[in-house]
């Protein structure tokens, strides 16, 4: 009778902590079937956009702007390989993360970060030395409303990496999981493979 009586106490924490812990799963997995149905409207987005580029080029005589024979393709080459490199290296530090290496995943997270900022620093001095503008025509139009999109979805899975990478500052933040940390890692990998479609259209389908 007396041994029923004290073993129950200790019963009433471990079933909290299972409790906890589901809780915890159940968060997880909805936060992150939340931001991938929000990464499919945003694919659709993109998707339309591919689509009317397409059209517009197949079907308008007078495709680039007077004067411009095409763009320049080595500067974006080196921003291509530079963000999409990128994405190797969130992958190791969302690894690094897993396995409670903080110290790494930092450095990782940030050299990420640095490899975004590279990208759209190298975007907007390319902007800078084009022949033509946003109103130049349906290809100056067309050429700054997609890469300009593309870029606003880099600066900001820039800073959420940012914010990811102060709440791995609070000690014992990411404990009890990643969420947050997988999802801005998802949304940087939908960035790049973005960017290589838009690269292919633009750059290389001249």
């Amino acid at each position: 009778m007396d041994s029923s009586i004290t073993s129950e106490p200790s019963i009433q924490p471990v079933l909290a902590d299972v409790a906890h812990d589901h809780e915890t799963h159940d968060h997880a997995g909805n936060s992150m079937f939340g931001f991938i149905v929000f990464l499919l409207s945003e694919s659709v987005i993109f998707l339309s956009f591919f689509a009317g580029y397409t059209m517009i080029k197949l079907t308008t005589p007078d495709w680039l702007p007077p004067g411009v024979e095409g763009l320049e393709v080595s500067a974006p080459t080196i921003n291509t390989i530079v963000l999409v490199s990128s994405s190797f290296v969130i992958y190791f530090a969302e690894r690094a993360l897993k396995q409670n290496k903080l110290v790494q995943f930092r450095l990782l997270w940030l050299l990420t970060m640095a490899m975004g900022t590279y990208f759209l620093v190298g975007q907007v001095i390319e902007w800078r030395g084009l022949q033509f503008g946003l109103t130049t025509g349906i290809y100056g139009g067309l050429f700054y409303l997609l890469t300009g999109f593309h870029g606003l979805h880099v600066l900001i899975g820039i800073l959420l990496q940012g914010l990811m990478l102060g709440r791995s500052l609070i000690p014992n933040n990411y404990a009890n999981g990643h969420v947050g940390v997988d999802e801005t890692s998802l949304f940087w990998h939908f960035v790049d493979v973005i960017w290589i479609v838009l690269f292919c259209l633009i750059y290389l389908w001249q």
